[in-house]
Parts: C-alpha cells; sequence; structure tokens
C-alpha cells in the first residue's frame, strides 16, 4: 500500500512540496523561491515558467530525498489564488506573464463597473466584491492588451487558467483543462449559486467561454501525471490556498473559523451549505465540494499585507535580517506608545476595498525607534484581523468562540498572543500549522481511499498552543480605537 500523498503549495512567493504520511504528519518538505516582477507601481507579475520550473524542482527534491516515486498514492494541489495566466493550448507556452493577486492594474476597470452599477450583479451571482483583486478583470486585460491575444483567444487556441489550471496541465502534458469549485469562485467570472460560469459577466468583460477550464468537485481524480515514478501517479485533490488551510484545519462545521498569516492574511468561516450574503463588505465563497456532497460554502475577509509587511521590514527598510527575530524586537517594547503602521501598500482589502488607499505609519515622534516600528508591523496584522472579525460576526450571526491560526506568521508567539487580546478570544495554534498543504493533501487522499472519510481525519486535528487572552477591555478599545484613527487617515473613500 503506497505510504504517502504528495501535496504541491503554489506560494506567492515560492513553491513547496510536502510529503504527508496516513497519521497526516509531515514526512519531508523541499521549497524554492521565485522572482517578483514589479513592471510598474502597483503591477505584480510572475514568470509562469519560473512557478513551473520551481515547482518541478521541489517535487524532484522531496520525492529523490525519501525514495517516495513508488509510494505516492495521490497527489493534491494547492494554490496562489485569484493569479492568471493564458497559455498556448498547442505549445502550453503562456502569452504574458502571470498576473498576480496583489496586482492594482484594473483598478481603473473595477472603477468604471462600479460606475455602472455592474457591481451589484457581480457581488449577487460571484459573491465578490469588484476589485482588481480578481481574476476576471486581469484575463480581460491581457486579452484587451497583449497583441493578437483576443483574435486567438477567440478561435479557441489559448486556455485561461489559475495557476492549479497551469500546473495541473502542464502535469497531465495537456490533457487536462480543468479547476476546482473553490478557484473558480475567486475569478469573479463564476456563479457561485447555478456553479457555472456566468454568461452575463463574460458578455460584459468580453471573456470568450473558449478560454476557460472544466470546473470540477475539488475531491476527485483530475488526471494523472508520469511527472514521478515507474507508474502514473493520480491528481486527486484542487483546492486555493485559504480554502485548502481550512480543509486541512478541519473547520468542516458550521461556525468554525481559520485565520492563515501569509503574504496576506485570510479569515474563513464555514457556513455550511448556505451561501451568506455579507452586508460588511466580506466576501461569500465556495470552501469545497466533495464527490457526491453538496457544496460547502464560507465567508472571508481578505488582508492583502500581513507577512508582506516584515518582508518590507527585512528587503524595504532593511530594519531586521530576518522575520523570526521580530518577536524579540517588539517585546522590547511594553506598549506601542501610540505608532501604527496602516500597511496599503496595494490598497485596503476586508472590509475596506480602498484600492487607492496607501499605507502609512502613524504617530511618530523624535523617540520613535526601529522597535516601534517593528512592533507596529506585526500589530497590524492583529488590528486588521480583528477588523473582519467584527465584520464576519454581524454578517453571521455567530460570535466567534475560538480562532484556529495558521500560516508562516503563525510561529511567531507575540503576534499570536497580540491576537487574542485583540479579540478578547483564544488563539489556537495546531501542531501541524501547514495547514494548506495538509488540506491538499486530505482532499486528495479521500479521493483515492488513502483516509477513509472526513470523521478520520477530524480526529488528527491537535492543538499544540493556545495563546488566551490577557489584556483588559479597557486597554484593548482604546489600542483598537487608535488603530481605526490611523485607517481613516489613509482611506480615500
Amino acid at each position: 500500500m503506497a505510504k504517502y500523498v504528495l501535496a504541491l503549495d503554489q506560494g506567492t512567493t515560492s513553491s513547496r512540496a510536502i510529503l504527508f504520511d496516513h497519521d497526516g504528519d509531515m514526512v519531508g518538505a523541499a521549497q524554492q523561491e521565485f522572482p517578483q516582477i514589479y513592471p510598474k507601481p502597483g503591477w505584480v507579475e510572475h514568470n509562469p515558467e519560473d512557478i513551473w520550473y520551481t515547482q518541478t524542482q521541489v517535487i524532484s527534491q522531496v520525492v529523490k530525498a525519501h525514495d517516495a516515486q513508488d509510494d505516492i498514492a495521490a497527489i493534491g494541489i494547492t494554490n496562489q489564488r485569484e493569479t492568471t495566466i493564458v497559455w498556448d493550448r498547442a505549445t502550453g507556452q503562456p502569452v504574458y506573464n502571470a498576473i498576480v493577486w496583489q496586482c492594482r492594474r484594473t483598478a481603473e476597470l473595477c472603477n468604471q463597473l462600479k460606475a455602472e452599477g455592474f457591481d451589484a450583479v457581480i457581488q449577487a451571482k460571484t459573491g465578490l466584491e469588484t476589485d482588481a483583486y480578481f481574476s476576471g478583470t486581469k484575463v480581460a486585460w491581457i486579452l484587451d492588451n497583449v497583441p493578437g491575444v483576443r483574435e486567438r483567444a477567440e478561435k479557441g487556441e489559448l486556455a485561461f487558467g489559475t495557476v492549479d489550471t497551469f500546473l495541473l496541465w502542464r502535469m497531465t502534458e495537456g490533457r487536462v483543462h480543468a479547476t476546482d469549485v473553490s478557484n473558480a469562485s475567486r475569478t469573479m467570472i463564476y456563479n457561485i449559486h447555478t456553479l457555472a460560469w456566468d454568461d452575463e459577466i463574460l458578455a460584459r468583460l468580453n471573456i470568450p467561454h473558449a478560454l476557460l477550464p472544466e470546473v470540477r468537485p475539488s475531491s476527485g481524480v483530475f488526471g494523472e501525471t508520469g511527472l514521478i515514478g515507474h507508474s502514473p501517479i493520480p491528481i486527486s485533490g484542487i483546492a486555493g490556498d485559504q480554502q485548502a488551510a481550512t480543509f486541512g484545519q478541519n473547520c468542516t462545521s458550521p461556525g468554525l473559523t481559520k485565520n492563515t498569516y501569509g503574504t496576506g492574511c485570510f479569515m474563513l468561516m464555514n457556513t455550511g451549505t448556505e451561501a451568506v450574503t455579507s452586508r460588511n463588505r466580506l466576501l461569500t465563497t465556495i470552501a469545497w465540494k466533495l464527490e457526491d456532497q453538496p457544496v460547502n460554502y464560507a465567508l472571508e475577509g481578505s488582508v492583502f499585507i500581513a507577512g508582506a509587511a516584515v518582508q518590507w521590514l527585512r528587503d524595504g527598510l532593511q530594519i531586521v535580517a530576518n522575520s523570526a527575530e521580530t518577536q524579540a524586537i517588539a517585546s522590547t517594547l511594553p506598549t506601542n506608545e501610540g505608532v501604527y503602521l496602516v500597511p496599503a501598500f496595494v490598497g485596503l482589502g476586508a472590509p475596506y476595498w480602498d484600492a487607492d488607499a496607501r499605507g502609512a505609519f502613524v504617530g511618530l515622534t523624535r523617540g520613535t525607534k526601529r522597535a516601534h516600528l517593528v512592533r507596529a508591523a506585526l500589530e497590524s496584522v492583529a488590528y486588521q484581523t480583528r477588523d473582519v472579525v467584527e465584520a464576519m460576526s454581524a454578517d453571521s450571526g455567530i460570535p466567534l468562540q475560538a480562532l484556529r491560526v495558521d500560516g508562516g506568521m503563525s510561529r511567531n508567539d507575540f503576534v499570536l498572543q497580540f491576537q487574542a487580546n485583540m479579540l478578547g478570544v483564544p488563539v489556537q495554534r495546531p501542531v501541524i500549522t501547514e495547514t494548506t498543504a495538509l488540506g491538499a493533501a486530505y482532499l486528495a487522499g479521500l479521493a483515492v481511499g488513502f483516509w477513509q472519510d472526513q470523521k478520520a481525519l477530524a480526529q488528527k486535528w491537535k492543538i499544540e498552543r493556545e495563546f488566551e487572552p490577557h489584556m483588559s477591555a479597557g486597554e484593548r478599545e482604546s489600542l483598537y480605537a487608535g488603530w481605526q484613527k490611523a485607517i481613516r487617515q489613509v482611506q480615500t473613500d
């Protein structure tokens, strides 16, 4: 019997491959970063060949290190969502760089759609805000701005996909052009109620049907790859990174909520088989679909800059050598002393959705030191998360009981303790924080019988540490009021 499921976690700054065993434990992992491309202010791209190269490299590394080529039952893919690639069906070559979810180049088109009132159509059908974050306007931009692409797309010569679809296409040597419902639900052109590409939105954005992938359940055999070992291996699970993390965190009942602290910060609350319409500018999204089961929905709050703020301290300001030292630096201060960072480097996400807002330090004095800037960056993550929690509780009518956390920044005890203080509820860090990859592995393993059912998976979730709040309500509200004042100073609408 095969020993492992291989999860491919293709993220915004790196590609990873992780082997999981029957106990859901990480057996081995490999990771490789790739370049970020910034052609203009607010524009972010990746070279799709860098994505493909680094992903195949880490697959090879982890498989060879554990001599696992003939012991893999299935492969699961999880990916940076919304990032948009268009490629040639005959050659597999991209027609343009991948336009990354962070890219703001289509903000003007989104403003135009809002001015027309078309944002109401988009929200009703897709559950999404009309924002440059999502894939639909990125596809339209490629069609309208890359010479010859529209004509080729209309002839059926080109394929569009989010990163999962591109990897699936390459791994199956062009045999499978498909995505799952969770990734489709992030494109702004997929109707989450009818579970179909939406003709009205496609017509408005002038996107031909011929470009689009088939949409399938998140757990099920998509195809096979001969990339590893002597026998073809099924690719049997696909989910966008935040939905995969929610599944990996065992948030499989309504009301259970997780927050992933990665490049951005993404909170999802499971709402079961009901698509809850947000009144507070959150996103209604598809969480996943298992074979022969109804679609599972979630409410999501997307914060664009979390760990990326620490990367900026390291690479932009060069005031820290690595992210690990930020915890000790921030802890040298008893409080933030009135210094806040609003990290609106690419605008503000939920619940503000202000594409034109830009970042700012607020409350600086002559006595401000490096530690204040570092602490402000870490605290900004917790404040933004509280913004989302307030909106989510109002929409769902379900008060937050506890927050399950994961992602790279969840290893920072300062951040999690401050998060618990700011929310007034326990913050739970599981034993396995690589829950994005774990969720992809679980979805893939369920499809091929590697794991029996969801009940068996639920028993594997264990808390490594729980952070209890220990801040007075008065101090909590005073700090949060300072944050809200700082936010108002950068808002443009």
